[in-house]
């Protein structure tokens, strides 16, 4: 049986890496960025370039668009040359994004009014995880539709967590990324605590990961005594998340998660948006 025909628009960091291990398994894969220069890699291995987004979504039985907020998005989708003007109904629509929930929801009522089928299937896992295939993909939509389209994903992705309907996925990411703030900007206070108890501040970080533990705590603790050698997810995308999740959960108090989006924001204007977020922790 032949595999489906993968198309990916918008090559940052995640898509570039979902791309490469769709080429690293054997699918044809058309590409697209809006800067054609972070193609050339991918059409060297193999990759088809495309002329326009249109030509992307017509070519392809699964669309990956992976853009940084709404606004880049937009332009995917309903532009008269993205993806909603030019899709057909046999075909799967992921965004693989990290939008806000209102967008998200008015992107998956547009597919549904023409009949197609649409994910929200934001990733985790950072840089490492896109470039070896070892995603987590928090998926919202069709769960019949997904279980069809789960031996491709296997190309890209560890694992796969269904929450629902659509926009389930997108819901959770923003959760997800809540805590991870949260987490992070923590750890950064407990490392002034231990220097002001006089505390050898990386045996503390590295007991630290044994209890409470988790990736995120191992994240803050190698970030910390180790300044990251590439960007795996920037200030300016982590501040850009909380202010959807604050959106997402307006009706409530949610003070730490208010505390984490001021830090970042803050960062953010302070002139470290392309930082990694880590940078918090200092």
């Amino acid at each position: 049986m032949a595999k489906n025909k993968i198309a990916v628009i918008g090559l940052g960091i995640m898509g570039h890496g979902i791309a490469d291990n769709f080429l690293k398994n054997g699918f044809e894969v058309i590409v697209w960025n809006r800067s054609q220069d972070k193609c050339s890699d991918l059409v060297t291995k193999g990759a088809k370039l495309a002329n326009s987004i249109a030509e992307a979504a017509k070519s392809a039985d699964l669309v990956f668009e992976v853009t940084a907020n709404d606004e880049s998005s937009y332009a995917i989708w309903f532009e008269d040359d993205g993806v909603l003007a030019n899709a057909k109904p046999s075909q799967t629509l992921i965004t693989c994004a990290t939008l806000s929930i209102a967008y998200t929801q008015k992107v998956a009522d547009e597919c549904a009014a023409k009949g197609l089928n649409f994910f929200d299937m934001p990733l985790t896992g950072g840089r490492i995880g896109a470039e070896t295939g070892q995603l987590t993909l928090l998926a919202g939509g069709n769960e019949k539709k997904l279980g069809e389209i789960e031996v491709d994903l296997k190309a890209i992705a560890k694992d796969i967590k269904y929450f629902g309907e659509a926009t389930s996925g997108m819901k959770y990411k923003l959760i997800l990324n809540s805590v991870q703030a949260v987490h992070l900007s923590m750890f950064g206070e407990a490392m002034r605590m231990a220097e002001l108890a006089g505390l050898d501040k990386n045996l503390v970080g590295d007991t630290l990961v044994e209890r409470p533990g988790g990736i995120s705590t191992i994240i803050a603790r190698d970030s910390f005594q180790n300044e990251p050698e590439e960007v795996s997810f920037s200030v300016e995308w982590i501040a850009k998340d909380l202010v959807y999740a604050a959106e997402m959960a307006a009706e409530i108090d949610l003070p730490l998660l208010s505390d984490a989006l001021e830090t970042f924001v803050d960062a953010n204007k302070n002139g470290l948006g392309k930082n990694d977020w880590t940078i918090v922790n200092k």
